[in-house]
């Protein structure tokens, strides 16, 4: 492929250099076209011996080629990374005073965008507008992650690293653009979180990048997305809530997911319930704190009684062409495979398509890679998907395309 890689002026650029070697590592023609800021961190030869091309910030060299239109017009993908503030505003309003900017008026392959910035510029009402409108042109961000910034900040706003932008960005050139337009999905996400008293609560370990993951991938394919979150990590949701076309509702309890996905689900044409319920919940809560004081004896003893199975209920009560994907998260015992305990759920469950996936102290919940099995309804697999959990969320929506092209 043709990959131009537009570098703004952010810290972050340091970054871009391996992303670029990567790209050209893997077979791809790679032209880097870096801001007049981006060359103060990191200089045009650096750029010109990794990427094997000569490098320029200015429209007025090459002018024979028509430069400033032409790396835009051969483009097969664009990738901007980092993306500063400023570079987002420039991009959503169309300013074109420098070559980057030309190059992204000039071109009409796909675009991938890799945010940097401090947490308190990521969350500014203006770059929130910003991001809504890019991506309702259909460009793609990847990222921001949460964690160090510069000058010992930390939060929303770190430039994700170079493996998965360019995971991304080869993800976005090869899938046909809006392949899920029109569709509209329920998701689900996170943890619930019954309370015990209105201090304590029992949850799980569940941070909710999955189901964000997967509303987002939708959404960026053309769906219209309900997201319904309940306990979600600080700083997952952010990038969901700044989506034009995914609209986040809070949940905590098991008792209120199944409720708000009960009402949801008549106009859903697609439910993935990707959010980690709990199986049981107090039977009283407690109007206050439980005290070790007035405790009987050296412990306390709860009395759980089981939720509802929310989805079970949704495939009973689904209507004719709706499709309802399952999640279960399992740590097979001694003499099992985790397919074994998957083909059992999927017999109890009878969704469409079941997400099985491994968990334990160090795999599945909170980190940011998964590994799944997707079986159908009979039980067969119908795809293996690992990598990270946006990779996997691209490969469950591959499926359930599959699965309603067949059923019609």
């Amino acid at each position: 492929m043709f990959v131009v890689v537009g570098v703004s002026g952010g810290i972050a650029a340091y970054k871009t250099v391996h992303l670029v070697r990567l790209l050209v590592k893997e077979g791809h023609e790679v032209h880097v076209v870096p801001t007049a800021d981006a060359v103060r961190f990191v200089g045009l030869p650096t750029w010109e011996a990794i990427s094997r091309h000569p490098v320029t910030t200015s429209v007025h060299d090459d002018v024979a080629r028509v430069r400033h239109v032409a790396l835009g017009q051969s483009a097969d993908l664009v990738i901007v990374a980092p993306a500063t503030a400023n570079t987002l505003a420039k991009m959503a309003t169309g300013l074109a005073d420098d070559l980057l900017g030309t190059t992204l008026l000039a071109t009409t392959a796909p675009v991938v965008v890799a945010p940097a910035m401090h947490t308190e510029m990521w969350r500014h009402p203006a770059t929130v507008a910003n991001i809504a409108t890019l991506r309702g042109r259909g460009v793609v961000m990847v990222g921001p992650a949460d964690g160090e910034l510069t000058g010992g900040d930390s939060g929303p706003g770190r430039m994700s690293e170079p493996e998965a932008i360019l995971e991304a960005a080869l993800t976005a050139a090869a899938r046909p653009a809006a392949d899920l337009d029109g569709l509209r999905a329920v998701v689900t996400a996170g943890g619930t979180r019954e309370p015990i008293d209105p201090v304590r609560f029992i949850g799980n370990r569940s941070s909710g990048k999955q189901g964000v993951a997967v509303a987002l991938a939708a959404a960026d394919r053309g769906a219209d997305v309900l997201l319904i979150a309940a306990h979600v990590d600080e700083g997952v949701l952010a990038e969901a809530s700044a989506h034009p076309r995914v609209r986040v509702q809070r949940a905590g309890t098991a008792i209120e997911l199944a409720d708000a996905v009960g009402e949801a689900a008549g106009d859903a044409d697609v439910i993935v319930m990707a959010a980690a319920v709990a199986d049981y919940r107090v039977a009283e809560v407690s109007d206050a704190k439980l005290s070790k004081d007035a405790a009987a004896g050296p412990g306390i003893t709860l009395h759980l009684v089981e939720n509802d199975d929310i989805l079970a209920g949704l495939v009973q009560a689904r209507r004719d062409g709706q499709t309802i994907v399952g999640f279960a998260a399992e740590t097979p015992g001694e003499g099992e495979t985790l397919l074994d305990r998957g083909r059992r759920k999927a017999a109890r469950k009878g969704a469409d398509l079941l997400a099985v996936n491994q968990v334990g102290w160090s795999r599945g919940f909170e980190s940011d890679d998964n590994e799944v099995t997707l079986l159908d309804a009979a039980g067969e697999v119908a795809a293996v998907a690992g990598g990270s959990k946006r990779k996997v969320a691209d490969a469950l929506w591959n499926a359930v395309r599959e699965t309603r092209g067949k059923t019609k």
